[in-house]
């Protein structure tokens, strides 16, 4: 599955920890031209969607064989996205025009995994 909708984003809602999240991205690409779909939805997002929802972007890192897991769980690509706070992520997953441009990233990936992280206290 590589997508999410209206009622997964409430239950991120929902199960909110509060303070700033960490998107947790792992990509396995189409063999077929994913890559350059995933690179045209990143240049699509820009900065005016970053700025608008406070996202960073921490890391983006291309993925090599896997030294501990089971078969087929090698990624392509791992990517860490900050965000202010789980409000912010949903706030741009519901905009229209983050949603016109998400077809891409769906177009880029054979799977995926979004999984939201929460800092632990120090």
């Amino acid at each position: 599955m590589n997508e999410f909708d209206d009622s997964d984003l409430d239950v991120l809602l929902a199960e909110d920890p509060g303070g700033p999240v960490v998107m947790l991205n792992l990509l396995r690409f189409r063999p077929d031209g994913g890559r350059d779909s995933y690179r045209r939805y990143r240049d699509a997002l820009g900065e005016a969607i970053h700025a608008r929802y406070g996202l960073q972007v921490e890391y983006v890192g291309d993925g090599g064989r896997a030294l501990v897991a089971g078969d087929g769980q090698a990624w392509d690509m791992v990517v860490l996205v900050r965000y202010p706070n789980r409000q912010a992520f949903v706030d741009m997953a519901r905009d229209p025009e983050y949603r016109a441009i998400a077809h891409l990233r769906s177009e880029a990936l054979v799977e995926a995994v979004l999984q939201p992280t929460s800092p632990i206290g120090a």
